[in-house]
């Protein structure tokens, strides 16, 4: 699939961002990706909500092969082929992905806030760890004056 091609497939969805991602596209509306331009196909981001289509059309999620086990990715799964043929109806469940894709950044945010506010404590304590240490060490050592005086004597 190309750029031309995907901007034509989601006219009726409104204006859309692609990436170069992978082996094609990342697709994205208002800074959110929530689908992705393969050469395997279209998947769009699918949630407990969103599934439950997918599932009715006869879809699966996205996979990919390693050299040892099959990865699958339950969070996109492939738009049904024919979505390709209704652009109308392909952005209804281009509004649903981009729903899916807003909900499950809903949900990272907190996680995230966390993650930082705990590293941003680690290093504080972590600078005034190493603070305490350049004053200790400043401490025992005697000044230059003092050294020079014994050594006049």
């Amino acid at each position: 699939m190309d750029r031309e091609f995907l901007t034509d497939l989601f006219a009726d969805f409104g204006p859309v961002t692609l990436r170069r991602m992978f082996s094609g596209y990342g697709i994205s509306a208002d800074g959110t990706n929530f689908a992705l331009a393969l050469r395997a196909g279209l998947y769009f981001r699918a949630d407990e909500e969103t599934i439950p289509q997918f599932e009715a059309e006869g879809c699966g999620p996205f996979q990919y092969q390693t050299r040892s086990k099959t990865v699958t990715v339950n969070s996109y799964w492939q738009l049904p082929a024919r979505l390709f043929d209704d652009s109308e109806e392909l952005a209804v469940w281009a509004r649903s992905a981009l729903g899916a894709a807003q909900r499950a950044a809903l949900r990272k945010r907190p996680r995230k806030a966390k993650a930082s506010t705990k590293k941003a404590a680690a290093k504080k304590v972590a600078g005034n760890k190493a603070k305490a240490a350049v004053r200790k060490s400043a401490a025992k050592r005697p000044s230059k004056k003092r050294t020079q005086k014994r050594k006049l004597s």
